[in-house]
């Protein structure tokens, strides 16, 4: 028992001693990692400590030189206003100078001129007292007083000029009446001349160009649908033949062929055509065009200068675009008519500017909104009464075709300013246009080949003229390219009839004799 505890007693001995050791080798451990880590982190803070140093002495160093920089920037600017300065005081100071010598010179000049002044009132009083000699001695000699004398004198003259007077007059009224109507022309003639403008020509049907001759079915619609209810949306008739690339629309009422082409024209580009869809777009169309109507009548008076219109007259300007007359646009003869009146009023000593209203306004009853039975210049004129246009603004309207007294200067100025413009020369520009159109894509067309040097549709577009280098294409590819072009055409072009191809093909020798 006894052996057991001290066996016992030996082990606890032997941990403690144990416990203690490690304890001391760990102690031991740590102070030596503690000192490492202390030597680290000295050496760390030395190269930060140097790191830091350097930066700061880069930057003071740039600090230096940006310090330096701008000290001598400085440096040069007040040099540079020093030297302005220097130049504005010897500017001043030469100024200075110049005004004392003119100051002086202006002395010297006041100075003769008292002198002069002082003369010629001396000689004045010197001529009056030789007037008064002359005087009495005159009255002396005749008998009569100075005031009698230059009585009679005033008598004898006016009896002259009177009877000079008569002949001058007689003489310029005959001149009058032979250079009456040669000064009327010239002031007709100028006024055209400094009034010339172009002619915009509308018909009674518009030419609608589509892409495709398949994009007409789709118009048409089933069972004609689509193209019924166009017609009936619009009022206006819509003709699809078997004229190439195009329909037409046909109608009296211009206001209503534009409303069918812009709405012809979104509902293609929308691809979405039914008799709905139609209904819906021509009646935003129908409301764009009222707007467009109306911006159209205010952008012409501000154009011309007319102020004070009326609402609704400007609104019936606006529809003018809208109309024709003998193939004229209306909007565009009165322009026309109102600038001639204006300049033609300048010519006379008239106002220009109730001649250019006057003139503006002189066909307002060619667009009524009721088409009552009454000429357009009596209607025009009961209009202008209406929305409170002065007196002699309305007479010149309803005067400007003899349907009632002319009570105004300006009334025969507009009578004859419209029959100015009055060229009304009818033509169907659309179609024109089209046929243009196809012209030049023939000639594009050839112009596209290798060796093509110039193109030349003629006979109305039935034969295309071709003609080539002589040095690009042989004899044996002229027949080759002719086909080749007559080919294209006919798979990318539609025309009527048929198109004959000339190839030409031009060999020339030159020489000099020296």
């Amino acid at each position: 028992m006894q052996q057991m505890t001290v066996l016992i007693i030996a082990i606890v001995i032997a941990l403690i001693i144990g416990g203690l050791l490690t304890w001391f080798v760990t102690q031991v451990l740590l102070k030596s990692r503690r000192e490492k880590m202390l030597l680290e982190a000295e050496k760390e803070s030395e190269v930060v400590k140097n790191n830091k140093m350097r930066e700061v002495k880069e930057k003071f160093v740039q600090l230096k030189a940006d310090l330096e920089k701008q000290v001598s920037e400085r440096n040069s600017r007040i040099q540079s206003t020093e030297a302005k300065l220097k130049n504005r005081e010897m500017t001043i100071t030469q100024r200075q100078e110049d005004l004392q010598r003119k100051n002086v010179e202006i002395d010297a000049i006041k100075e003769n001129l008292t002198v002069q002044i002082a003369m010629v009132e001396k000689k004045q009083q010197e001529l009056e007292k030789m007037r008064l000699r002359e005087v009495e001695q005159f009255e002396a000699i005749s008998g009569l007083s100075a005031k009698e004398a230059k009585d009679r004198l005033v008598e004898s003259l006016k009896d002259e000029a009177k009877t000079d007077a008569t002949a001058y007059i007689n003489e310029i009224m005959e001149e009058a009446k032979m250079t009456a109507n040669m000064e009327a022309k010239k002031v007709v003639v100028q006024t055209i001349q400094r009034v010339a403008t172009e002619t915009a020509i509308e018909n009674s049907i518009t030419v609608f160009p589509i892409e495709s001759d398949e994009m007409k079915g789709r118009i048409i619609g089933r069972e004609g649908r689509n193209i019924r209810a166009l017609e009936s949306a619009t009022g206006i008739e819509i003709i699809v033949d078997d004229t190439p690339e195009a329909i037409v629309l046909s109608g009296f009422d211009p206001v209503r062929r534009e409303i069918a082409r812009l709405a012809l024209h979104q509902l293609v580009q929308d691809g979405r055509i039914h008799p709905a869809r139609i209904e819906e777009v021509v009646s935003k169309v129908r409301k764009q065009v009222e707007e467009e109507i109306i911006e159209t009548g205010k952008r012409t008076a501000i154009d011309l200068g007319v102020h004070g219109l009326h609402p609704e007259l400007i609104r019936l300007i606006g529809k003018m675009k809208y109309r024709s007359s003998y193939g004229q646009n209306l909007l565009q003869h009165a322009r026309e008519t109102a600038n001639l009146c204006a300049t033609m009023a300048s010519e006379l000593g008239l106002n220009p500017k109730h001649a250019r209203r006057a003139g503006l306004l002189h066909d307002i009853g060619k667009v009524p909104d009721d088409e009552p039975e009454l000429p357009h210049a009596i209607l025009g004129m009961k209009v202008c009464e209406r929305y409170k246009e002065k007196p002699e603004i309305c007479n010149a309207v309803g005067a400007h075709h003899d349907e009632t007294e002319m009570q105004t200067k300006i009334a025969p100025i507009v009578q004859v300013c419209d029959a100015i413009s009055g060229a009304r020369p009818g033509a169907r520009r659309e179609i024109v246009e089209a046929y243009i159109k196809r012209l030049n894509d023939l000639e594009q067309l050839a112009m596209s080949y290798p060796g093509v040097i110039n193109t030349y549709a003629i006979q109305a577009g039935r034969e295309l003229r071709v003609i080539v280098g002589a040095d690009k294409i042989s004899d044996k590819d002229v027949e080759s390219l002719s086909n080749e072009i007559a080919k294209k055409i006919q798979d990318e072009m539609t025309y009527p009839g048929q198109v004959k191809i000339t190839v030409i093909r031009e060999t020339r020798a030159i020489s000099y004799a020296k």
